[in-house]
């Protein structure tokens, strides 16, 4: 095992243990009865950026997503199209977010699948993670870890870190309130020769606006290169991983 993704390993293991802790503690003193609430969302980009890599070859996406929490639980089914297999991926997942002070845990299963495709790609991903979030700041770490990445045989581990700042008491044109945020991380796998690692990252803008909605540009790069044993391996593009902007509008509901 590579030494980062042993390195996050234990990040994740300690996240864990921390939200599993936090998760009793809010079980055992909350003061109101926790209500189960349903909503959604639908999102339109110019391109589905995963970790950094296109997953539509560089045209646009529409995904829909249904969202349904009680107390600390929660679940969620989510879909786009793509690029691979049948065009179409349509993941879900359930797990728990508890609260300790500041700061929220989440521990979760994540599946990936892709109906109708030739090959069983379908693969699941164990997240761990905390986000610090006070005033206008927020400071996020996540891990992502598969037994099974793809249907390749391979473990891999994935994580990352995020800043954001939403500008508290500042209007762009008396509409929209600004946020700037940037993520930081690598992906890691088991078999060099079957994909290989990469760092991968992203920065941007978000407008939201009338209560329900977000415009968002984004700037996404890897550390991939164009070779036969970088970026083509793992997409098939010579071009998959190269920097780009994306433009993305979201409305919740």
């Amino acid at each position: 095992m590579a030494r980062g993704s042993f390195f996050a390993g234990i990040i994740s293991s300690s996240i864990l243990g921390a939200a599993l802790i936090a998760g009793l503690a809010a079980t055992g003193y909350a003061a109101d009865a926790p209500k189960l609430t349903l909503s959604g969302s639908a999102t339109m980009t110019t391109d589905y950026m995963f970790r950094s890599v296109t997953d539509t070859s560089q045209n646009p996406a529409v995904q829909p997503e249904f969202d349904l929490t009680y107390g600390i639980f929660w679940a969620y089914i989510w879909g786009s199209n793509t690029s691979f297999g049948e065009g179409i991926e349509i993941d879900y997942g359930a797990g728990i977010s508890p609260k300790w002070k500041d700061i929220t845990f989440t521990v979760g299963y994540l599946e990936y699948t892709y109906p109708g495709a030739n090959e069983d790609n379908d693969y699941g991903e164990l997240k761990t993670g905390g986000v610090w979030a006070k005033g206008p700041w927020s400071i996020g770490l996540n891990n992502y870890w598969s037994p099974n990445w793809f249907a390749l045989d391979i473990t891999s581990d994935a994580l990352e870190g995020s800043v954001g700042y939403t500008f508290p008491s500042w209007k762009l044109w008396n509409f929209f309130t600004p946020t700037i945020s940037a993520t930081l991380g690598n992906q890691w796998f088991e078999n060099q020769d079957v994909q290989p690692d990469y760092l991968y990252w992203n920065a941007g803008l978000t407008l939201a606006f009338l209560s329900h909605w977000s415009a968002d540009i984004r700037y996404y790069d890897t550390d991939l290169g164009k070779g036969p044993t970088e970026c083509v391996l793992l997409t098939t593009l010579r071009d998959g991983c190269d920097a780009r902007a994306v433009g993305t509008i979201k409305v919740t509901f």
